[in-house]
Protein backbone atom coordinates (compact mmCIF):
# COMPACT_ATOMS: atom_id res chain seq x y z
CA UNK A 1 0.00 0.00 0.00
CA UNK A 2 1.52 3.39 0.91
CA UNK A 3 5.30 3.84 1.04
CA UNK A 4 7.30 4.42 4.19
CA UNK A 5 9.53 7.23 5.36
CA UNK A 6 12.38 4.77 5.64
CA UNK A 7 12.46 4.64 1.86
CA UNK A 8 12.59 8.35 1.31
CA UNK A 9 16.02 8.05 -0.29
CA UNK A 10 14.23 6.88 -3.41
CA UNK A 11 12.64 10.25 -3.88
CA UNK A 12 15.69 11.46 -5.74
CA UNK A 13 15.00 9.02 -8.55
CA UNK A 14 12.49 11.44 -10.04
CA UNK A 15 10.71 14.69 -9.58
CA UNK A 16 7.17 13.35 -9.39
CA UNK A 17 5.71 16.74 -10.17
CA UNK A 18 7.46 16.93 -13.52
CA UNK A 19 7.41 13.54 -15.21
CA UNK A 20 6.92 13.97 -18.95
CA UNK A 21 6.28 11.44 -21.72
CA UNK A 22 9.52 10.64 -23.52
CA UNK A 23 11.26 8.00 -25.56
CA UNK A 24 13.91 5.82 -24.01
CA UNK A 25 15.20 2.32 -23.49
CA UNK A 26 13.02 1.67 -20.44
CA UNK A 27 9.33 0.84 -20.94
CA UNK A 28 6.95 3.65 -20.07
CA UNK A 29 3.68 3.17 -18.22
CA UNK A 30 0.61 5.38 -18.26
CA UNK A 31 -0.47 6.14 -14.71
CA UNK A 32 -3.30 8.18 -13.24
CA UNK A 33 -2.64 9.96 -9.95
CA UNK A 34 -6.08 11.61 -9.93
CA UNK A 35 -8.85 12.07 -12.49
CA UNK A 36 -7.20 13.98 -15.32
CA UNK A 37 -3.68 13.75 -13.84
CA UNK A 38 -2.11 11.27 -16.26
CA UNK A 39 1.65 10.77 -16.68
CA UNK A 40 4.06 8.48 -18.49
CA UNK A 41 6.66 6.98 -16.14
CA UNK A 42 9.25 4.25 -15.92
CA UNK A 43 8.91 1.53 -13.33
CA UNK A 44 11.64 3.14 -11.22
CA UNK A 45 9.62 6.34 -11.25
CA UNK A 46 6.59 4.39 -10.04
CA UNK A 47 8.57 3.33 -6.98
CA UNK A 48 9.81 6.89 -6.46
CA UNK A 49 6.20 8.07 -6.40
CA UNK A 50 5.41 5.40 -3.82
CA UNK A 51 8.28 6.70 -1.71
CA UNK A 52 6.69 10.16 -1.91
CA UNK A 53 3.47 8.66 -0.50
CA UNK A 54 1.71 9.08 -3.87
CA UNK A 55 -0.77 6.43 -4.98
CA UNK A 56 -1.88 5.82 -8.54
CA UNK A 57 -3.62 3.49 -10.97
CA UNK A 58 -1.64 2.06 -13.88
CA UNK A 59 -4.06 2.61 -16.79
CA UNK A 60 -1.68 1.53 -19.57
CA UNK A 61 -3.92 -1.40 -20.53
CA UNK A 62 -7.24 -0.05 -19.28
CA UNK A 63 -10.11 1.57 -21.13
CA UNK A 64 -11.46 4.98 -20.14
CA UNK A 65 -14.63 4.03 -18.26
CA UNK A 66 -15.08 7.16 -16.18
CA UNK A 67 -16.47 6.98 -12.66
CA UNK A 68 -20.23 6.90 -13.24
CA UNK A 69 -21.80 4.14 -11.18
CA UNK A 70 -22.96 1.65 -13.77
CA UNK A 71 -24.43 -0.94 -11.44
CA UNK A 72 -26.70 0.49 -8.78
CA UNK A 73 -27.49 -1.70 -5.81
CA UNK A 74 -29.78 -1.23 -2.83
CA UNK A 75 -28.10 -2.63 0.23
CA UNK A 76 -29.95 -4.06 3.24
CA UNK A 77 -30.99 -1.66 5.98
CA UNK A 78 -29.85 -4.15 8.63
CA UNK A 79 -28.00 -7.45 8.92
CA UNK A 80 -30.30 -10.46 8.58
CA UNK A 81 -28.12 -13.57 8.92
CA UNK A 82 -26.88 -13.30 12.50
CA UNK A 83 -27.80 -16.83 13.55
CA UNK A 84 -25.90 -18.40 10.68
CA UNK A 85 -22.89 -16.09 10.87
CA UNK A 86 -22.57 -16.30 14.65
CA UNK A 87 -22.54 -20.09 14.35
CA UNK A 88 -19.61 -19.85 11.91
CA UNK A 89 -17.46 -17.25 13.68
CA UNK A 90 -16.09 -19.64 16.37
CA UNK A 91 -14.61 -21.75 13.56
CA UNK A 92 -12.24 -18.93 12.57
CA UNK A 93 -8.78 -19.69 13.88
CA UNK A 94 -5.91 -17.43 14.90
CA UNK A 95 -3.71 -20.51 14.69
CA UNK A 96 -4.62 -20.96 11.02
CA UNK A 97 -4.02 -17.27 10.33
CA UNK A 98 -0.57 -17.40 11.89
CA UNK A 99 0.54 -20.68 10.35
CA UNK A 100 -0.59 -19.70 6.86
CA UNK A 101 1.07 -16.30 7.03
CA UNK A 102 4.25 -17.85 8.43
CA UNK A 103 4.56 -19.97 5.29
CA UNK A 104 3.43 -17.24 2.88
CA UNK A 105 6.17 -14.82 3.91
CA UNK A 106 8.97 -17.36 3.44
CA UNK A 107 9.29 -16.44 -0.23
CA UNK A 108 12.09 -13.94 -0.83
CA UNK A 109 9.45 -11.53 -2.09
CA UNK A 110 6.13 -11.63 -3.91
CA UNK A 111 7.04 -9.06 -6.57
CA UNK A 112 4.61 -9.50 -9.44
CA UNK A 113 7.30 -9.71 -12.14
CA UNK A 114 9.61 -12.09 -10.28
CA UNK A 115 9.87 -15.86 -10.16
CA UNK A 116 9.26 -15.52 -6.41
CA UNK A 117 5.95 -13.78 -7.07
CA UNK A 118 4.93 -16.56 -9.41
CA UNK A 119 5.95 -19.24 -6.92
CA UNK A 120 4.08 -17.59 -4.05
CA UNK A 121 0.94 -17.41 -6.19
CA UNK A 122 1.26 -21.11 -7.05
CA UNK A 123 1.59 -21.91 -3.34
CA UNK A 124 -1.46 -19.80 -2.51
CA UNK A 125 -3.45 -21.43 -5.31
CA UNK A 126 -2.63 -24.81 -3.78
CA UNK A 127 -3.86 -23.70 -0.36
CA UNK A 128 -7.16 -22.56 -1.84
CA UNK A 129 -7.58 -25.78 -3.80
CA UNK A 130 -6.91 -27.81 -0.66
CA UNK A 131 -9.62 -25.90 1.22
CA UNK A 132 -12.11 -26.58 -1.56
CA UNK A 133 -11.22 -30.28 -1.68
CA UNK A 134 -11.51 -30.63 2.10
CA UNK A 135 -14.92 -28.94 2.09
CA UNK A 136 -16.42 -31.44 -0.34
CA UNK A 137 -18.32 -28.59 -2.00
CA UNK A 138 -19.27 -29.26 -5.62
CA UNK A 139 -20.26 -25.69 -6.47
CA UNK A 140 -16.84 -24.16 -5.79
CA UNK A 141 -13.86 -23.74 -8.10
CA UNK A 142 -10.59 -21.83 -8.16
CA UNK A 143 -8.95 -20.43 -11.29
CA UNK A 144 -5.93 -18.37 -12.22
CA UNK A 145 -6.43 -15.07 -14.01
CA UNK A 146 -3.24 -14.65 -15.99
CA UNK A 147 -1.51 -11.40 -16.87
CA UNK A 148 1.37 -10.27 -19.09
CA UNK A 149 3.66 -10.55 -16.04
CA UNK A 150 4.62 -13.68 -14.11
CA UNK A 151 2.26 -13.56 -11.14
CA UNK A 152 -1.36 -14.60 -11.79
CA UNK A 153 -4.34 -13.33 -9.87
CA UNK A 154 -6.51 -16.01 -8.28
CA UNK A 155 -10.32 -16.22 -8.25
CA UNK A 156 -12.31 -18.68 -6.12
CA UNK A 157 -15.99 -18.88 -7.06
CA UNK A 158 -18.80 -20.16 -4.86
CA UNK A 159 -21.71 -20.52 -7.25
CA UNK A 160 -25.10 -19.41 -6.00
CA UNK A 161 -28.56 -19.41 -7.55
CA UNK A 162 -27.87 -16.33 -9.68
CA UNK A 163 -25.00 -14.62 -11.47
CA UNK A 164 -25.25 -11.59 -9.19
CA UNK A 165 -21.82 -11.56 -7.56
CA UNK A 166 -20.37 -10.50 -4.23
CA UNK A 167 -16.57 -10.10 -4.22
CA UNK A 168 -14.17 -10.17 -1.27
CA UNK A 169 -10.61 -9.36 -2.33
CA UNK A 170 -7.03 -8.76 -1.18
CA UNK A 171 -3.73 -8.37 -2.99
CA UNK A 172 -1.14 -11.12 -2.75
CA UNK A 173 1.98 -9.31 -3.99
CA UNK A 174 4.61 -7.47 -1.96
CA UNK A 175 7.32 -4.96 -2.85
CA UNK A 176 10.77 -3.92 -1.75
CA UNK A 177 11.05 -0.43 -3.22
CA UNK A 178 14.84 -0.47 -3.03
CA UNK A 179 15.21 -3.77 -4.90
CA UNK A 180 11.93 -5.07 -6.35
CA UNK A 181 13.25 -8.09 -8.27
CA UNK A 182 15.50 -9.72 -5.70
CA UNK A 183 15.19 -7.74 -2.46
CA UNK A 184 13.66 -9.31 0.63
CA UNK A 185 10.03 -8.29 1.03
CA UNK A 186 8.10 -10.49 3.47
CA UNK A 187 4.98 -8.31 3.18
CA UNK A 188 3.53 -9.74 6.38
CA UNK A 189 1.07 -6.90 6.85
CA UNK A 190 1.04 -5.54 3.28
CA UNK A 191 -0.72 -7.59 2.24
CA UNK A 192 -0.04 -10.98 3.71
CA UNK A 193 -2.48 -10.06 6.46
CA UNK A 194 -5.28 -9.34 3.99
CA UNK A 195 -4.45 -12.48 2.02
CA UNK A 196 -4.87 -14.76 5.05
CA UNK A 197 -7.81 -12.73 6.37
CA UNK A 198 -9.95 -13.58 3.38
CA UNK A 199 -8.53 -17.09 3.02
CA UNK A 200 -9.67 -17.99 6.54
CA UNK A 201 -13.10 -16.45 5.92
CA UNK A 202 -13.33 -18.48 2.70
CA UNK A 203 -12.44 -21.69 4.55
CA UNK A 204 -15.07 -21.22 7.22
CA UNK A 205 -17.73 -20.05 4.76
CA UNK A 206 -17.46 -23.40 2.97
CA UNK A 207 -18.36 -25.23 6.19
CA UNK A 208 -21.89 -23.83 5.92
CA UNK A 209 -24.15 -26.38 4.25
CA UNK A 210 -26.31 -23.80 2.50
CA UNK A 211 -23.27 -22.11 0.99
CA UNK A 212 -21.51 -25.32 -0.02
CA UNK A 213 -24.60 -26.68 -1.77
CA UNK A 214 -25.29 -23.59 -3.86
CA UNK A 215 -28.34 -22.36 -1.95
CA UNK A 216 -27.16 -18.75 -1.61
CA UNK A 217 -29.18 -16.44 -3.87
CA UNK A 218 -25.98 -14.78 -5.09
CA UNK A 219 -22.59 -16.02 -6.25
CA UNK A 220 -19.67 -15.22 -3.94
CA UNK A 221 -16.12 -14.75 -5.21
CA UNK A 222 -12.85 -14.42 -3.33
CA UNK A 223 -10.05 -12.66 -5.23
CA UNK A 224 -6.31 -12.56 -4.58
CA UNK A 225 -4.90 -9.85 -6.85
CA UNK A 226 -1.48 -9.76 -8.47
CA UNK A 227 0.48 -6.58 -9.03
CA UNK A 228 -1.35 -4.18 -6.71
CA UNK A 229 1.88 -2.43 -5.83
CA UNK A 230 2.51 -1.67 -9.52
CA UNK A 231 -0.71 0.31 -9.81
CA UNK A 232 -3.64 -2.06 -9.12
CA UNK A 233 -2.70 -4.18 -12.13
CA UNK A 234 -4.42 -7.45 -11.29
CA UNK A 235 -7.67 -5.98 -10.00
CA UNK A 236 -7.71 -3.47 -12.84
CA UNK A 237 -7.60 -6.23 -15.44
CA UNK A 238 -10.20 -8.35 -13.66
CA UNK A 239 -12.78 -5.64 -13.15
CA UNK A 240 -12.29 -4.33 -16.68
CA UNK A 241 -12.96 -7.87 -17.97
CA UNK A 242 -16.01 -8.14 -15.72
CA UNK A 243 -17.40 -4.91 -17.11
CA UNK A 244 -16.72 -5.98 -20.70
CA UNK A 245 -18.49 -9.28 -20.01
CA UNK A 246 -21.51 -7.58 -18.43
CA UNK A 247 -20.93 -9.17 -15.04
CA UNK A 248 -23.28 -8.14 -12.23
CA UNK A 249 -20.87 -7.32 -9.42
CA UNK A 250 -23.19 -6.08 -6.69
CA UNK A 251 -20.54 -5.41 -4.05
CA UNK A 252 -16.77 -5.63 -3.53
CA UNK A 253 -15.02 -5.59 -0.14
CA UNK A 254 -11.27 -4.96 -0.16
CA UNK A 255 -8.86 -6.10 2.57
CA UNK A 256 -5.47 -4.42 2.31
CA UNK A 257 -3.53 -4.52 5.62
CA UNK A 258 -5.43 -5.87 8.61
CA UNK A 259 -2.72 -6.72 11.12
CA UNK A 260 -1.01 -3.69 12.62
CA UNK A 261 -2.04 -1.88 15.79
CA UNK A 262 0.06 1.17 16.58
CA UNK A 263 1.38 1.03 20.16
CA UNK A 264 -0.56 3.31 22.47
CA UNK A 265 -3.66 3.42 20.25
CA UNK A 266 -7.05 1.79 20.58
CA UNK A 267 -7.86 -1.05 18.19
CA UNK A 268 -10.33 0.11 15.56
CA UNK A 269 -11.59 -0.79 12.11
CA UNK A 270 -10.75 1.98 9.69
CA UNK A 271 -13.56 2.51 7.18
CA UNK A 272 -12.37 4.23 4.04
CA UNK A 273 -14.67 6.90 2.68
CA UNK A 274 -12.93 7.94 -0.55
CA UNK A 275 -13.34 6.17 -3.90
CA UNK A 276 -15.93 3.83 -2.42
CA UNK A 277 -19.71 3.42 -2.61
CA UNK A 278 -21.46 5.31 0.19
CA UNK A 279 -24.36 2.87 0.48
CA UNK A 280 -22.13 -0.18 0.65
CA UNK A 281 -19.88 1.56 3.15
CA UNK A 282 -22.88 2.23 5.38
CA UNK A 283 -23.79 -1.44 5.20
CA UNK A 284 -20.19 -2.46 5.95
CA UNK A 285 -20.36 -0.48 9.19
CA UNK A 286 -23.46 -2.47 10.14
CA UNK A 287 -21.59 -5.71 9.47
CA UNK A 288 -18.70 -4.56 11.66
CA UNK A 289 -21.07 -3.61 14.47
CA UNK A 290 -22.81 -6.98 14.28
CA UNK A 291 -19.83 -9.31 14.02
CA UNK A 292 -16.73 -7.57 15.38
CA UNK A 293 -15.91 -6.26 18.84
CA UNK A 294 -14.10 -3.25 17.37
CA UNK A 295 -15.46 0.26 16.79
CA UNK A 296 -15.25 1.89 13.37
CA UNK A 297 -13.45 5.13 12.51
CA UNK A 298 -13.72 6.88 9.16
CA UNK A 299 -10.50 7.48 7.24
CA UNK A 300 -9.21 8.23 3.75
CA UNK A 301 -6.33 6.67 1.84
CA UNK A 302 -6.15 8.72 -1.37
CA UNK A 303 -6.74 8.08 -5.03
CA UNK A 304 -5.76 4.63 -6.29
CA UNK A 305 -4.51 3.47 -2.90
CA UNK A 306 -5.75 -0.10 -3.24
CA UNK A 307 -7.81 -2.54 -5.27
CA UNK A 308 -11.28 -1.27 -4.35
CA UNK A 309 -10.47 1.67 -6.64
CA UNK A 310 -10.38 -0.74 -9.60
CA UNK A 311 -13.93 -1.85 -8.87
CA UNK A 312 -15.07 1.74 -8.43
CA UNK A 313 -13.40 2.76 -11.69
CA UNK A 314 -15.43 0.18 -13.60
CA UNK A 315 -18.70 1.17 -11.97
CA UNK A 316 -18.96 -1.57 -9.34
CA UNK A 317 -19.85 -0.68 -5.71
CA UNK A 318 -16.85 -1.11 -3.43
CA UNK A 319 -15.89 -0.67 0.22
CA UNK A 320 -12.77 -1.17 2.30
CA UNK A 321 -12.09 -2.00 5.93
CA UNK A 322 -8.56 -1.15 7.10
CA UNK A 323 -6.37 -1.97 10.10
CA UNK A 324 -6.58 1.56 11.57
CA UNK A 325 -6.94 5.13 10.51
CA UNK A 326 -4.60 5.67 7.59
CA UNK A 327 -2.24 7.81 9.65
CA UNK A 328 -1.83 5.04 12.24
CA UNK A 329 -1.13 2.23 9.76
CA UNK A 330 2.06 0.19 9.68
CA UNK A 331 5.27 2.19 9.11
CA UNK A 332 7.19 -0.98 8.25
CA UNK A 333 5.84 -1.83 4.80
CA UNK A 334 7.50 -1.95 1.36
CA UNK A 335 10.83 -3.32 2.53
CA UNK A 336 12.56 -5.82 4.77
CA UNK A 337 10.87 -4.71 8.00
CA UNK A 338 7.29 -5.81 7.23
CA UNK A 339 7.71 -8.94 9.31
CA UNK A 340 5.34 -11.22 11.16
CA UNK A 341 6.26 -9.80 14.57
CA UNK A 342 4.47 -6.57 13.56
CA UNK A 343 1.20 -8.44 13.01
CA UNK A 344 -1.46 -8.68 15.74
CA UNK A 345 -3.37 -11.87 14.95
CA UNK A 346 -6.22 -11.05 17.30
CA UNK A 347 -6.72 -7.94 15.18
CA UNK A 348 -6.55 -9.94 11.95
CA UNK A 349 -9.18 -12.31 13.31
CA UNK A 350 -11.63 -9.41 13.67
CA UNK A 351 -11.28 -8.72 9.95
CA UNK A 352 -11.90 -12.37 9.10
CA UNK A 353 -15.14 -12.04 11.07
CA UNK A 354 -16.03 -8.95 9.05
CA UNK A 355 -15.31 -10.68 5.74
CA UNK A 356 -17.29 -13.74 6.76
CA UNK A 357 -20.26 -11.62 7.81
CA UNK A 358 -20.08 -9.44 4.69
CA UNK A 359 -19.96 -12.41 2.33
CA UNK A 360 -22.75 -14.29 4.08
CA UNK A 361 -25.07 -11.32 4.50
CA UNK A 362 -24.81 -10.18 0.89
CA UNK A 363 -24.57 -13.70 -0.48
CA UNK A 364 -28.04 -14.30 0.93
CA UNK A 365 -29.47 -10.84 0.23
CA UNK A 366 -32.37 -10.86 -2.23
CA UNK A 367 -32.93 -7.13 -2.75
CA UNK A 368 -29.60 -6.01 -4.24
Amino acid sequence: MRATLALATLIGLSNAAAIDPRKGAEPLYKIELAPGDVRMVTEKEKWALRAEHKTFIDVTDLDEPGFSLQFLASFPSAVAQTSAVNALIPKLSQTNLRSTLTEFIKFQNRYYKSTYGQQSAEWLFGQIQSIITASGAKNVKVEKFTHSFRQPSIIATIAGKSDATIVVGAHQDSINLRSPDTGRSPGADDDGSGTVTILEAFRVLLTDSRVSTGQAPNTIEFHWYAGEEGGLLGSGAIFQKYKQDGRQVKAMLNQDMTGYVKPGTTEVVGILTDNVDAGLTTFLKKVVAAYSKLPTVDSKCGYGCSDHASATRQGFPSAMAFESTFDNSSPYIHGTTDTIDTVNFGHVLEFSKICLGFAYELGFATTL
